[in-house]
């Protein structure tokens, strides 16, 4: 994900980040109305600050519960002055953060959801598979669980339905099991290496590393990342003004089916049980879908960045109020 980033943040590790189909993002948000756009994933600020230059119009509240990427963040957009304004928040306080600038709607609205590159490379945040450090996970540090606390308590049959719903782990028992059989955990390596001798031969040869999925379901968890994706999104939709636009960046398929069904849902598509009856009263469409399903990253792009390949890009725009 690098926007070639190199700001020195808290004093030790550069946040450098690139910005997934930051083209598409920009050209998307930029034909908003003249207003106040909300990064709710900040991160790096790789497409606020592309779209800032592109539209002297806008002005961007950008959001982030990572204080690490605030403070890169900050610096990147720093000149663009009173234009910007950042909040240390997650992105279903989405709502408060605008209303506590005075403002009643948005222009625009940009979900980049995942995990950024420095929180991968970055070993002590505990997110890698592939870099050996305390087992983490937060994406806010100063609150909540870690993965080490998490897995060294959680019941097995729990566990299980998390590694499905978080990542579609088809190995989801005989992990849960080698995970409970194996505690306490500390560290990433610990909990890589039971994984990876759990899952069986067979399918350790393909796939990538086979402790991929249980360390982003994991990260999923601890962070409520689905738990509070479509109540934060419906919030930006619900600021929406006229012509307005949200626009939403996915990596897996968790992700990607909540943002499909709430934007089909605002967009007056949901499948009816009785499709020869008319919509029920007050399901009248909000928004318009800008392309039919999803838009995926090019070739090109891929190449250059592989961890874009997962991406799927949806977005809608608001209608004009009815009357």
């Amino acid at each position: 994900m690098t926007d070639n980033v190199d700001n020195q943040t808290g004093g030790t590790k550069p946040f450098s980040h690139v910005s997934v189909m930051r083209d598409e993002v920009v050209s998307v948000l930029s034909e908003v109305p003249d207003g106040l756009v909300v990064d709710a994933t900040l991160g790096g600020a790789g497409h606020a600050s592309a779209l800032l230059a592109v539209n002297e119009g806008l002005s961007i509240l950008g959001l982030d519960q990572d204080e690490q990427a605030l403070a890169a963040a900050g610096t990147r957009l720093a000149p663009h002055g009173d234009r910007v304004t950042l909040r240390h928040t997650r992105f279903d306080g989405l709502a408060d953060a605008v209303r506590s600038l005075g403002h009643t709607q948005l222009s625009g609205a940009l979900f980049d959801l995942g995990v950024s590159s420095p929180q991968l490379d970055h070993a002590d945040r505990g997110f890698s598979f592939r870099n050996d450090g305390p087992l983490d996970m937060r994406m806010d540090r100063s609150k909540g669980i870690t993965a080490a606390g998490f897995v060294n308590t959680i019941d097995e049959g729990s566990l299980i339905g998390i590694l499905r719903r978080n990542s579609d782990e088809r190995q989801a028992p005989r992990i849960a099991k080698a995970i409970v059989a194996n505690r306490p955990f500390s560290t990433t390596a610990q909990l890589a290496d039971v994984v990876r001798d759990a899952v069986p031969a067979a399918v350790r040869r393909k796939g990538g590393h086979p402790a991929r999925k249980t360390f982003q379901a994991l990260r999923i968890e601890i962070n409520e990342e689905l738990d509070i994706l479509e109540d934060a999104i419906q919030q930006a939709l619900d600021l929406l003004a006229p012509q307005g636009r949200c626009a939403v960046l996915s990596y897996h398929s968790g992700e990607d089916r909540i943002v499909k069904r709430l934007f089909r849902d605002e967009a007056g598509e949901a499948p009816r049980q009785r499709p020869e009856l008319p919509p029920p009263p007050g399901n009248e469409p909000t928004v318009r879908l800008l392309w039919r399903g999803a838009r995926k990253p090019s070739e090109a792009e891929i190449e250059r960045n592989p961890r874009s390949e997962a991406a799927r890009f949806r977005a809608v725009e608001k209608l004009a109020e009815v009357a």
